[in-house]
Order: structure tokens, then C-alpha cells, then sequence
């Protein structure tokens, strides 16, 4: 039975995608090009100074020939970009000269190429913040339609166990949104879901995560994830979605039937929604360490156009499988 990154890697072949690498002069973001590209995982642009690009490349000993590079400080596209740019940002007091000297940043040109429909999307944050990853995504591609916020997600998956999918799972929000109020916790979900079912093929049974089920507990904090559930169900009542639920009663049939009999998702929840930054990022980690999962994430959901971020204690393979997790993500297609 094929892995599940083995499932995404020949989703990611058959897309046959265009992502743009803006960290190209990294000697991990070479390496994981020229690996991208042997394997057929998607078509790789690598954009900076060429000059530090081939530096990267004898520095790693890459063979970047079957990438196309981009350098931002030359390439025809600058002033096309910098225009565009600018009427993106002038009501933010952007002016036109100031547009060409951002857009020669490698990762607000190679935004802008995702934008102007010259690639299909963007991976860094090897050698950058995330916030300087997501800043101009948000700026430029800006959230879907009908996504009222990005959010991020995990793929975990947990060895030997029953639950989930074998093992599966997404959790979210872990890396993006802090303290979600019940409507960004509504939206977080849905994505949540559209993700599971997207990438991963599994039909997603989503548990909105809290220390009550059920009503075991009043307190605002469980009224929050309430709400969400209810909100959550009003917009798309077509998904399975349910709350709120402790860990034991999302998981475990046996609790499940002792705390939510009749619940559609307790018991066998392969989606767990975290009510807030703390939990998730905690669970995430403890999952990781504890359950010695593998965690590939945070990704980024809900932008108009898939652009992810990465570790700055990555490697190359960390940065292949962001590549081919954001070349699936672009067949979504949410113009």
C-alpha cells in the first residue's frame, strides 16, 4: 500500500506544476530542485541573482539545468510586475518607484509570477521568517473566494495506530492563526476539510477539539468551539463536522459511545480542529515527539494560490516535500 507522501507525490507528477523557489541562492533549495526535478514532481523556477544561484549550485554540486532561473534585478518581467504591484498597493500609499525596488525581492517577484499566471506557486522559508513568506502573499494572491482568512494546516502521521485514517491526520490551526473567534474557527475547519479531502483523498470527519463534550463544561472557552460547530455546519452542512469533543471522544469509538452516542464524527475523526494556537502547536509537537509521527507543515490554506512556507532548520527533502504538497494544492484551482 502506497505511503501517503508516496499518494501526493504521484498526485503532484500527474499536475505537473510550476513553483517558484525564491531562496535559490541556499545551497538546500538547489539540491531539493534538482531532486524535484529528477523525480518529475513538478517544474521548478528558481528565482534570484543568477550569480548566486550557480554559486549555490557549484557550492552543492546541484545539476540545476532542468530548472529555469529567474533573476528579478534583470528579467523582462520586472517592469510588467512592478506596475502591476503598484496598482495592488497604491491605496496603501505604494508608490510606483518604491514597487520596483520591491519587486526586486526574490519572494515578492516570485509572488508576482504566481499572480500573473507564470507559475502555480511558491515554497521559502528556508533562509526566511514566516512572516516574511506569507507578508507578500497576502499582499499579492491575497485569501480565495469565499475564505474570510488563511490558516494553516499539519499532515501527521501517527505509527501504529487505529485511529484517523491508520494514522492520518490533519490537525490545524498549529502555525498561523492565534485565538480564533468561533467564525475564523468555523473557517479553519471547512478548509480543514476541503484540504483532507483534496490532498489526501480521504473523506473528512472533522472534530472541533475542546476540554468539554458535549456540554460537560461551561465555560466561554467551550462556547467558542460550540459556536464554531454550529457555524461550521450552517455554511456546509454537506461535510461532517462536529463539536464540541475532547481528544478521547474524537478518537476512541468506546468513549465515544459513553460521551456523543450518535455523534457522525466521534470516535473515528480524522480532522482535529484545536481551538487556538496554543493547543494546536502543543499537540503537534507532543504528537511529533511523543507518538514519533511524522508532521509535514504548517502549509498555508486558503490563499487564491498555494504559497507555503518552510523551517529554516529544513532540508533538502524537507523543501521536495513542501514542493510537492504545494504543486497538489494548485490543481484546487480557486481563481
Amino acid at each position: 500500500m502506497p505511503s501517503v507522501m508516496d499518494t501526493i507525490y504521484e498526485k503532484a507528477r500527474a499536475a505537473k506544476k510550476r513553483i517558484t523557489l525564491p531562496e535559490a541562492d541556499d545551497v538546500r533549495t538547489v539540491t531539493a530542485a534538482q531532486k524535484i526535478v529528477e523525480q518529475g514532481l513538478a517544474e521548478i523556477i528558481l528565482v534570484n541573482s543568477r550569480d548566486k544561484i550557480e554559486a549555490a549550485a557549484r557550492e552543492a554540486g546541484a545539476d540545476i539545468s532542468g530548472c529555469h532561473i529567474e533573476d528579478p534585478s534583470t528579467s523582462e518581467l520586472r517592469e510588467t510586475f512592478a506596475k502591476q504591484f503598484f496598482e495592488l498597493r497604491k491605496h496603501k500609499g505604494v508608490t510606483l518607484d518604491q514597487a520596483y525596488e520591491i519587486i526586486t525581492d526574490p519572494l515578492y517577484f516570485g509572488c508576482m509570477m504566481v499572480y500573473a499566471g507564470e507559475a502555480d506557486g511558491q515554497v521559502s522559508g528556508a533562509t526566511h521568517s514566516t512572516a516574511d513568506t506569507i507578508r507578500p502573499a497576502l499582499q499579492i494572491l491575497k485569501t480565495a473566494p469565499g475564505c474570510r482568512l488563511a490558516s494553516s494546516f499539519f499532515v501527521m502521521i501517527v505509527p501504529d495506530c487505529p485511529y484517523g485514517e491508520n494514522g492520518v491526520f490533519i490537525y490545524a490551526d498549529c502555525g498561523l492563526v492565534i485565538n480564533p473567534n468561533a467564525d475564523e474557527l468555523a473557517e479553519i475547519a471547512i478548509q480543514s476539510a476541503e484540504t483532507m479531502r483534496t490532498l489526501l483523498g480521504f473523506e473528512p470527519r472533522v472534530a472541533m477539539l475542546s476540554f468539554s463534550t458535549k456540554g460537560s463544561a461551561k465555560d466561554p472557552l467551550a462556547d467558542k468551539v460550540i459556536e464554531a460547530t454550529r457555524i461550521a455546519k450552517q455554511r456546509r452542512p454537506d461535510l461532517l463536522i462536529d463539536g464540541e469533543l475532547q481528544g478521547d471522544a474524537a478518537l476512541d469509538e468506546w468513549v465515544a459511545k459513553k460521551k456523543a452516542p450518535g455523534s457522525p464524527v466521534a470516535g473515528r475523526a480524522n480532522t482535529l480542529i484545536f481551538p487556538d494556537l496554543n493547543a494546536g502547536n502543543i499537540a503537534y509537537k507532543l504528537t511529533q515527539r511523543l507518538a514519533k509521527a511524522e508532521a509535514y507543515g504548517p502549509v498555508l490554506q486558503g490563499l487564491r494560490k498555494p504559497v507555503n512556507d518552510l523551517s529554516r532548520g529544513c532540508d533538502a527533502d524537507d523543501i521536495l516535500n513542501v514542493v510537492a504538497i504545494t504543486a497538489v494544492q494548485a490543481t484546487q484551482g480557486r481563481e
